[in-house]
C-alpha cells in the first residue's frame, strides 16, 4: 500500500518503511507524527482525495533534525556601483521514517500532527487567526517599532514581519547573511532585504 501526501509544500509518494527529508517540522528526533493531508491512497484499489481523503493519514518516526546541501547564491547588481555578493544557504530539513499508512481512522488516533516549523508556519497561523478577529486586534503587536519605516514595508508587509517574529528594527539590525537568506525564502521577499537596504536603515532608526 502507498499514499501520496503533502508537506512543506510538496507532495511525496511513500510506503511503510520509506525514509525520506521533509521541509523542517516542529518535532523532535524519537517523536511519532502524522500527515494528514493524503491526496491519494493506493494498493488494492485506489482512492483519490479531492482534493484530500477524509480519515486518512500517514504516521512516521522523526529520525533527526538536517540541513540540506549548500546552495551558493550569487548577486551581481547592474548599476550600484557593480556590488556583488557570494553566500551559501543550507535548508533546514527533518527526516522522517514511514511507519504505518492509515486509509481511515487517522482523525481519531491523538497522534500529533506534522506542523511546519519556523516563521513559515507562524505566518500561516497569523494568517488564520487575522481572519478570526478584528484587523487592528490582529495587527497589534506591544512594544514593536514601527517597521514601515523600512523602505518599502507596507502594512501587510509589516503583519508578515511581527508573524514570523520580527518585530523592532534591533533584530533586523542584527540579522546575519544567512538569516537574511532563510527571511528571504520563507517569506519569497525575493532580494528585498538587501536591495531596499533594511538592515543598514535598521541600525540608524535602533539608534533613535
Amino acid at each position: 500500500m502507498f499514499a501520496v501526501m503533502k508537506t512543506g509544500g510538496k507532495q511525496y509518494k511513500v510506503q511503510a518503511g520509506d525514509v525520506l527529508r521533509v521541509e523542517k517540522l516542529a518535532a523532535d528526533a524519537g517523536e511519532t507524527i502524522q500527515f494528514n493531508e493524503i491526496l491519494m491512497l493506493g494498493g488494492d484499489e485506489t482512492v483519490v482525495g479531492a482534493p484530500l481523503i477524509e480519515g486518512a493519514g500517514v504516521q512516521a518516526e522523526v529520525v533527526d533534525q538536517v540541513k540540506g546541501e549548500k546552495v551558493i547564491h550569487f548577486v551581481k547588481r547592474r548599476r550600484k556601483h557593480s556590488s556583488k555578493r557570494t553566500k551559501g544557504h543550507r535548508q533546514k530539513l527533518t527526516l522522517v521514517r514511514v511507519t504505518d499508512i492509515l486509509s481511515s481512522g487517522a482523525d481519531k488516533t491523538g497522534v500529533k500532527a506534522a506542523v511546519g516549523a519556523g516563521s513559515v508556519a507562524a505566518v500561516a497561523v497569523a494568517a488564520t487567526e487575522a481572519k478570526q478577529a478584528p484587523a487592528a486586534e490582529a495587527a497589534a503587536v506591544e512594544g514593536a517599532d514601527d517597521l514601515k519605516k523600512l523602505s518599502g514595508v507596507g502594512p501587510a508587509l509589516e503583519k508578515k514581519l511581527h508573524a514570523a517574529g520580527v518585530t523592532t528594527f534591533a533584530q533586523v539590525a542584527a540579522w546575519t547573511d544567512e538569516d537574511v537568506a532563510a527571511m528571504d525564502e520563507q517569506l519569497s521577499f525575493k532580494g528585498r532585504i538587501e536591495r531596499e537596504g533594511w538592515i543598514e536603515q535598521a541600525k540608524e532608526l535602533a539608534k533613535g
